[in-house]
């Protein structure tokens, strides 16, 4: 076990501390822009309609550009494309903002900028996904995955509340005014990120070129086409089971208040992890990641058959830590096994997949629900997530993937 000093080395690297503290001031207001765009919305018309449409918008063009995202950000210098990126969010969040606060917004208005929100994240997720291994050493990777996940794990469970109130006391406005801010600080805090130049490309090959030679990456890798493709249907499952039946089904059983202890409980899960795996190192990344995060199945289960808050709390518990256990596993095995010069269009790929399996269970299990009964629905989902949990672990490729002995590098 790491002593807890060195469990903070990764922050003596100055490159990382600025990223670090970039990257929290932006979680700040992610975990706040949520509550203040749904409330946004709901002031100007009283319909969830809207607000899925305004919600869709910004998720269509990331399902379109997100491949190309990739791309660019194994071309461009990763810290411009961040910084970009920031601008273009601080000033389209900062648009939306003003037109609330003003009293001129309208729905068209806020699903065109929910669109060049949509663009904007897409170009930039690949390059926030694969910027870490060329800020800490490799020995360092697992320290500093933990300490962003502890930044954004606990900024979840305060951000929402502090949103919400923010809203009630001077409006959903100042909620995305405040989001607005923190794209346009984090974008100067990264200026003082300054990372080597990649080696200059003995040829220029066009942009669908390089995102056929991703795919082919992917798909000649075997652990890593059997996680994206698993995850394409753990993830419909999560978000159509967990995050859309399930506030149905505590509505009438425990209640809205229940439901978010239930998710604070997740969120406690997924801290406490972390602080755990900052000391502790994961040796078999995707064999300890796929176990921890078929945890998930047992909560989903037991909405269905047994809505009792105290023990869901503990099964949600339990689920976040998994999901913190498969998130740092993935990280890992992306930053120390995929070639830097192929990482971002990796992601990329990986990105997709979710992005296409999110709208889909959130479309596919109201109906479901309804056909079938939310009880029935919930506990095959519960079962159905340990199956392909199995199902991936069978191949030997995933459940025998080891960690990249570490190397140093001088702290900058």
């Amino acid at each position: 076990m790491t002593r807890l000093p060195d469990s903070l080395a990764a922050l003596r690297h100055e490159n990382f501390r600025w990223y670090w503290i970039a990257s929290t001031v932006n979680m700040a207001g992610n975990t706040m822009a949520g509550v203040a765009l749904a409330f946004a919305v709901l002031s100007i018309t009283d319909s969830a309609s809207a607000l899925g449409v305004v919600l869709a918008a910004e998720t269509a063009p990331m399902a379109a550009f997100i491949l190309f995202g990739g791309v660019i950000a194994d071309r461009v210098p990763l810290t411009a494309v961040l910084r970009v990126g920031m601008v273009v969010l601080a000033a389209s969040q900062g648009a939306a903002a003003a037109l609330v606060i003003s009293g001129h917004a309208e729905i068209w208005m806020l699903v065109c900028l929910a669109v060049v929100n949509g663009t904007a994240s897409a170009i930039t997720f690949p390059a926030f996904a694969s910027i870490l291994p060329r800020l800490v050493p490799r020995d360092l990777l697992q320290q500093a995955n933990a300490l962003q996940s502890f930044s954004r794990g606990a900024l979840r469970v305060i951000g929402p509340t502090i949103s919400a109130l923010l809203v009630v006391g001077v409006g959903a406005g100042w909620g995305l005014a405040f989001d607005a801010a923190t794209w346009f600080v984090a974008a100067l805090v990264l200026v003082k990120v300054r990372l080597p130049a990649r080696p200059p490309r003995d040829e220029q090959v066009s942009t669908f070129t390089e995102l056929r030679v991703g795919w082919d990456y992917v798909r000649r890798t075997t652990w890593l086409w059997s996680v994206v493709l698993a995850f394409t249907f753990l993830n419909v499952i999560h978000a159509g089971a967990w995050f859309t039946l399930g506030p149905a089904r505590a509505n009438g059983t425990f209640g809205p208040a229940g439901w978010g202890v239930v998710l604070s409980a997740e969120s406690l899960g997924l801290i406490a992890t972390t602080v755990v795996l900052l000391r502790r190192p994961l040796r078999r990344p995707l064999f300890s990641g796929m176990l921890g995060v078929a945890c998930l199945a047992v909560p989903i289960a037991v909405l269905g058959v047994y809505p009792h808050v105290g023990l869901l709390v503990v099964c949600s518990f339990a689920a976040g830590a998994g999901m913190e256990v498969f998130g740092m596993g993935w990280n890992l095995a992306m930053q120390e096994h995929v070639p830097e010069e192929m990482l971002s269009r990796a992601f990329s790929y990986d990105m997709l997949g979710s992005v296409i399996a999110i709208p889909a269970g959130q479309l596919l299990y109201g109906p479901l629900g309804s056909a079938y009964g939310f009880r029935d629905v919930l506990l095959v989902s519960g079962i159905a997530y340990v199956v392909i949990c199995a199902l991936t672990l069978s191949s030997r490729s995933v459940r025998g993937l080891r960690r990249v002995p570490g190397q140093t590098v001088p702290v900058s």
